[in-house]
């Protein structure tokens, strides 16, 4: 398939394509004119890409998932490296709560405090 009809299958752009190709997560091959070619392994890649990018991942994060892939994984998430990008996210985004939680638990307290005080909250 060429580069506009992958584009249209996955819901991205022409340019968000050439883009993967640029940073090595696709790899098109040329055809007698110099067209881009893609085949399934490569729809199946840029809906990985896609799939993680929309859930708050880099595209850099999708690195391991579209080498597992590539190398014959029934999904991006079946390798060592896919999984060990999982746990890292998933550390972040724990101590992202954990920080909201933190803010969260302060800005309670100020209320509570504030709130039998009339100076602070006038009626």
């Amino acid at each position: 398939m060429r580069i506009g009809e992958l584009a249209e299958l996955t819901g991205t752009s022409t340019r968000s394509l050439r883009y993967y190709e640029e940073q090595g997560l696709l790899s098109a091959r040329r055809d007698a004119k110099g067209y881009r070619e893609y085949d399934e392994a490569d729809l199946r890649a840029v809906r990985e890409i896609r799939s993680l990018l929309a859930i708050g991942f880099g595209l850099e994060d999708t690195r391991p998932f579209v080498a597992c892939l590539r190398a014959g994984g029934a999904s991006g998430d079946s390798c060592p490296d896919s999984v060990a990008v999982y746990r890292r996210k998933l550390a972040e985004i724990d101590d992202c709560i954990d920080r909201l939680q933190a803010v969260r638990t302060q800005l309670a307290r100020s209320i509570d405090r504030c709130s039998g005080e009339r100076r602070c909250c006038p009626r």
